[in-house]
Formats: structure tokens, sequence, C-alpha cells
């Protein structure tokens, strides 16, 4: 009964302690952020510090709230993810995973940056003559629509080969959806922009075949069948 009794107090002890280290400890102004360091960004990154500086002094160095820095940087398209870690004993450090340009878009006279993923990188520096164009896409912000996505899926998984004869792409239905004009090469159709990797393998496969010969076209829709017509 004794032990029982002793055991049952050590317990108790200890939920007390944790009990103390989640409510108080931890959020003691020992531990206050003070500094925040910013690595990964390249775009807009004075904007993206600062966002975080904001909401910083309502955490700890042992108590951070991910949730609340996600929140803080959901307005820069750019940011596909954050990281966050500390050192002892005031001092936020934040690793930011980019969003990159793929393809640009012409909007109201204006080229957009456009990433695999279908979002639209307003502010983000690019060269246009090295990156295909997304024809006749409609966006709803931040993101390209659903033809537009599908564009920029297949233009994000070009590749690195292929990527320098890429003149852009664009939706067409009657020819099964993404289209990609390759310079010196078929006009390729992809379909939608499911398995685009997939995909791009197939239409290699199939251009570094001389037993092809020169197809006006190659269908890669399904890329376990592809099609090469002419």
């Amino acid at each position: 009964m004794l032990v029982r009794r002793r055991l049952i107090a050590a317990a108790l002890a200890l939920i007390a302690l944790y009990a103390g280290y989640m409510l108080w400890f931890r959020n003691l102004s020992w531990f206050a952020v003070e500094d925040v360091t910013l690595a990964g960004a390249t775009t807009n990154q004075q904007e993206i510090k600062a966002a975080l500086e904001r909401v910083a002094p309502d955490m700890t160095t042992l108590n951070l709230d991910d949730a609340k820095l996600r929140d803080a940087v959901s307005g820069f398209p750019t940011v596909a993810s954050i990281r966050a870690t500390t050192s002892f004993p005031h001092t936020l450090h934040v690793t930011i995973t980019q969003r990159l340009p793929v393809a640009y878009l012409q909007s109201g006279g204006r080229r957009i940056a456009v990433s695999a993923d279908g979002y639209l990188l307003p502010g983000a520096s690019f060269d246009s003559k090295s990156l295909p164009r997304i024809q006749g896409a409609a966006a709803s912000a931040p993101r390209l629509n659903g033809n537009g996505a599908a564009q920029a899926a297949i233009l994000g998984a070009t590749p690195p080969p292929l990527r320098d004869r890429i003149n852009g792409s664009s939706w067409d239905d009657q020819r099964g959806g993404v289209v990609v004009d390759l310079r010196g090469g078929p006009e390729i159709r992809f379909g939608d922009g499911s398995r685009a990797r997939d995909k791009w393998e197939a239409a290699v496969a199939v251009l570094s075949s001389p037993q092809h010969g020169s197809p006006a076209y190659l269908d890669v829709s399904v890329p376990d069948r592809p099609v090469a017509g002419g």
C-alpha cells in the first residue's frame, strides 16, 4: 500500500511539473523571441521577414506557434512551405521553401511568373526568354484555372535537356488538352496535367527512338501507350 501511494504521489508530481512547464515556464519572457533570421527567400525577402517579425513577439523559443507562422506568410504565393527552429534564448530561425517560376503568363500587359503547382508569382524576377509562355489561361488569384494549372504542371516537369526547346503551351480541347510547342520537334499532346513526369518520359523515349522518324505530333496523354502521328 505504501509503495502504491508513493507511485501515485510521484505521478501527480510529474503531472504538476508538466502542467507548470506547459502553462507557465515555457512562456516566460526569459525565452521571448527577439530576433528573427530568414533563409531560402529570394523574392519579397524583406516583406516576408517583416510579416514574421510581427507575430514572433507572441511566441517564445520554447513555445512556437507553427500555424501562426504559416498564416503570417500565407499572403506570399512564392512561399511553398516554412520550417522554424530556435536558438536559446531569443532567436527564431525560419527557412522558406520557395515556389520557382517554370513559365509565365501574359495578363493585362504584364508578364507574371507561374509555378509548377499553378500559383501566380507576382514580383518574382525571371527572364521571359528562358521560360515558356502559357497561352490562353485565366487566373483566379492566387492560382491559375484548371486548364492553366494543367499546363503549369506539364511545363514544370519538363526534363532539363528539353527546357530550352519549349516555346510555350496551350490548351486545345480538340487535341485532347495541353499542347506543348517543341522547337525543332513535333507538337506534344499531354491531355490533362496528371502524371506529368511519366508523360515526359514517354515523350523522350519516342523522340530518341530513330524508328519513329519525324512525326507531326506525339500524343502521350496515356503515357503507357504513346502515339506518334503525322
